[in-house]
């Protein structure tokens, strides 16, 4: 099966299973996304020292945020014209990040090897997301995953053949891939207002706050893998598990009596968006 093949028009379905109806709460998965990407040397170093000023995610988390999702409505069911003109538009930007003599470690954001790492999270986050708010996978909808988890890569400088050829494969990579796992603590430092859900320039009182802290570290622990956790230094036990598992199966019970273009949101919108910036000739990213 081709990966054009794969594309089923998802967001047009209303079954319970439908890959499109998970993805606005997906979007709780996002900063544990981030870290887990930027959890590999290179790409931490490369996000946290960026000169891409209107890119930092941690001054302009709102349109990062849309960049970002726009790179996965794309990836998933974009147009060929629409994938094509987002790769520029972001190739034009990863063309300024690179690695200088003062940097900790080396990285180039057109390194393949590292995309192939990019990518590779989003599709687990979109793996651990479906387990959670859609229930197990069969093997028809998880070789539909598989095949748009390819474009999630492949869209930028991730050749095909570096792509897991399955499943299994993907599996292994994954593995092998936690010998390359080391977040330090200036990439750690940058991660964690992330990680709190804290909004740059913000003063709360301070018991405000830490009710916000607690609540928004459990969502992202709860989308971390625990080796994330340990490298982020997050605590985590049975009773912050059993507590964010109630809270995902009270979302996803919510979630499911929502009509689909709530669901879908904003990942429906994003696409749209994208026409209009393209036609308007406004930046993409």
């Amino acid at each position: 099966m081709t990966i054009r093949e794969a594309r089923k028009p998802i967001f047009r379905r209303r079954t319970p299973d439908a890959v499109g109806g998970m993805m606005g709460v997906g979007l709780l998965a996002g900063a544990a996304n981030v870290i887990m990407q930027l959890s590999r040397p290179g790409v931490g170093h490369g996000v946290v020292e960026s000169r891409v000023e209107s890119g930092r995610i941690d001054r302009h988390p709102i349109k990062r945020a849309r960049t970002t999702f726009t790179y996965l409505a794309v990836s998933a069911n974009g147009t060929p014209e629409q994938q094509a003109a987002y790769r520029r538009a972001v190739n034009g930007a990863h063309a300024q990040v690179y690695s200088t003599e003062e940097s900790p470690v080396s990285y180039n954001a057109f390194d393949p090897d590292l995309q192939m790492w990019v990518g590779a999270c989003m599709y687990k986050g979109v793996v651990d997301i479906y387990k959670i708010f859609v229930g197990e996978i069969d093997d028809q909808r998880a070789e539909q995953l598989f095949c748009e988890g390819i474009a999630l890569g492949t869209m930028l400088q991730v050749p095909r053949e570096m792509w897991p050829a399955d499943q299994a494969a993907f599996d292994r990579y994954w593995e092998e891939s936690m010998a390359q796992v080391h977040i330090d603590d200036k990439v750690r430092d940058f991660l964690w207002p992330i990680a709190a859900g804290r909004v740059r320039g913000a003063k709360l009182p301070a018991a405000v706050q830490r009710r916000l802290d607690d609540f928004n570290l459990l969502i992202t622990g709860g989308f971390l893998p625990q080796r994330f956790r340990d490298e982020m230094r997050l605590d985590w036990d049975d009773d912050r598990q059993a507590r964010f598992d109630r809270l995902m199966k009270r979302i996803r019970f919510v979630n499911d009596l929502l009509p689909t273009v709530i669901r879908q949101f904003p990942f429906n919108w994003l696409l749209k968006d994208l026409d209009w910036r393209i036609r308007t000739g406004r930046p993409l990213v």
